[in-house]
C-alpha cells in the first residue's frame, strides 16, 4: 500500500475526524473508503452493492399510496390508441383517456381493417 501526503482544509479534517469517531475507525480508513466509493470503475461486486442500496428505496413512500397500483397507473398512462391493450387499459383506467384517444383508436382500427385506400405506389 502506498502512503500519501495530502493537504486538506481544516473544516474537512474536522469533518473527517468526526466521521472516524462516529464509526470508531481511523481517519485513514475513512479516506480509503471514500476513495473506494468514488472509483467509477469499481469491480462487479461494487456495482451490485449500489443495486442493493437502491433496492426497495421506495418501499416507505406513503404519498403515492399503494406502490404497485401507482406503478401500474404510470405504465397505463403511456398506452396509445394503436396499442393492442388499449381497450383493457382504458377499461381499468378510464380517466386517463379522452374522446380524442377514442377517435384516434377508431382511425387506427379502420386503417388496419383496410377501410382507407392504400397510398400510391404501395
Amino acid at each position: 500500500m502506498t502512503r500519501i501526503l495530502a493537504d486538506l482544509p481544516d473544516e474537512d479534517i474536522k469533518r473527517l475526524d468526526q466521521i472516524a469517531a462516529d464509526r470508531g475507525t481511523s481517519r485513514a480508513a475513512v479516506l480509503r473508503e471514500a476513495v473506494s466509493v468514488y472509483n467509477p470503475q469499481g469491480s462487479a461486486s461494487d456495482k451490485l452493492d449500489w443495486l442493493d442500496a437502491g433496492f426497495g428505496a421506495w418501499k416507505d413512500r406513503t404519498e403515492i399510496g399503494d406502490a404497485v397500483e401507482w406503478q401500474r397507473r404510470e405504465r397505463a398512462s403511456s398506452t396509445r390508441p394503436w396499442d393492442d391493450d388499449y381497450e383493457s387499459v382504458k377499461a381499468e383506467f378510464p380517466d386517463l383517456f379522452d374522446a380524442e384517444d377514442d377517435r384516434q383508436r377508431q382511425i387506427y382500427l379502420d386503417m388496419v381493417a383496410g377501410k382507407y385506400p392504400k397510398p400510391r405506389g404501395a
